[in-house]
């Protein structure tokens, strides 16, 4: 899969009108985001509360199909749990079971499934174990959301079996505010350490930036770890936001760049204003890209805009687990 261009960075998300048990539970501002995410990917305000499983789907697969990148990792979403491995009742906004991604996944060629197991739980190792036999191609987590510290020692027999599965991790890093966040200490890319040094690839989703204005700015403490973790990789997944992209220039940088890899962060708006102002792309390459209809389209293109090699968007195939796809 090197030479196939892959968007590492996709959420699968449905309110359980298939059957397959995920569920979404929006409240204050986020009932506000996810309608203005559902504008911006054309679908109707009201498919929340109808066979909204089946039009996310297919809206996606048909974006897919008409774009120059080919396969997608679909991503599946944890509830979240306490560090003794209770689950914390009431919290979180959505929950996706691994088991709707690995199915789609082999319904769907262009979906690559990235399963989401909080190491806390109970049953975490046999969890890991069925869905790594069942294809999974990588492991998610957002471990300030999903109240993981990922140094936590008791975590360590979790890492060491996900590194000998060679199985990579993509986990938040940076600020958050699409998802309720339980632990902002935990946004810091340095909680990534322990499982870089259990020998685990890891790819540090938005590269530690910025998600809001008033976030701490993570990110040079991303490129220190650069330095420091050969294994450590981020992705360039919601670099089309206002406050993301700050340090795009910057990851084109050699040394930087070449540790990147593509990712959209779909269904999260996709717009090439703020690159633009910023002087990353020129005005041409900006309303060429605005007229994008295909959203997975259109953060691809701005990416080759603002400079991102051809290697940036096949990189990811390289990483993925040994014979999944």
């Amino acid at each position: 899969m090197t030479s196939v261009n892959i968007d590492a960075h996709v959420h699968w998300a449905g309110n359980g009108s298939s059957g397959g048990g995920s569920w979404i539970r929006l409240s204050g501002p986020h009932r506000f985001l996810a309608r203005f995410m559902l504008h911006q990917i054309q679908m109707p305000g009201d498919a929340l509360s109808g066979d909204f499983d089946r039009i996310y789907t297919d809206r996606l697969l048909a974006w897919i199909r008409e774009s120059s990148v080919r396969r997608v990792v679909l991503l599946a979403h944890d509830e979240v749990y306490h560090s003794d491995g209770r689950r914390m009742e009431g919290v979180g906004s959505f929950y996706v079971p691994n088991d709707e991604v690995l199915t789609r996944a082999r319904a769907h060629p262009e979906f690559l499934p990235a399963v989401s197991i909080h190491p806390a739980r109970a049953d975490a190792l046999d969890e890991l174990e069925r869905c790594a036999e069942a294809g999974a191609v990588m492991m998610k987590c957002l471990p300030n959301c999903h109240n993981i510290d990922c140094n936590d020692p008791r975590y360590r027999k979790f890492w060491e079996r996900m590194a000998a599965l060679r199985l990579p991790l993509l986990a938040h890093t940076g600020g958050e505010h699409t998802v309720p966040v339980v632990r902002a200490e935990f946004s810091d890319p340095r909680i990534l350490r322990l499982p870089l040094e259990c020998g685990v690839t890891v790819i540090a989703a938005h590269c530690a930036t910025r998600s809001g204005w008033s976030d701490p700015d993570y990110f040079p403490h991303f490129v220190e770890m650069l330095q420091r973790y050969p294994r450590l990789y981020g992705d360039t997944s919601a670099f089309n936001l206002p406050a993301r992209g700050a340090h795009a220039r910057e990851c084109l940088r050699p040394g930087i760049q070449e540790r990147l890899i593509h990712g959209s962060d779909f269904p999260v708006p996709i717009q090439g204003l703020w690159a633009w102002a910023r002087g990353i792309i020129s005005f041409r390459d900006y309303w060429r890209c605005r007229g994008i209809r295909n959203a997975i389209e259109r953060d691809f293109q701005l990416k080759k805009a603002m400079g991102f090699d051809a290697a940036h968007f096949t990189r990811v195939g390289s990483l993925l687990r040994v014979g999944t796809a």
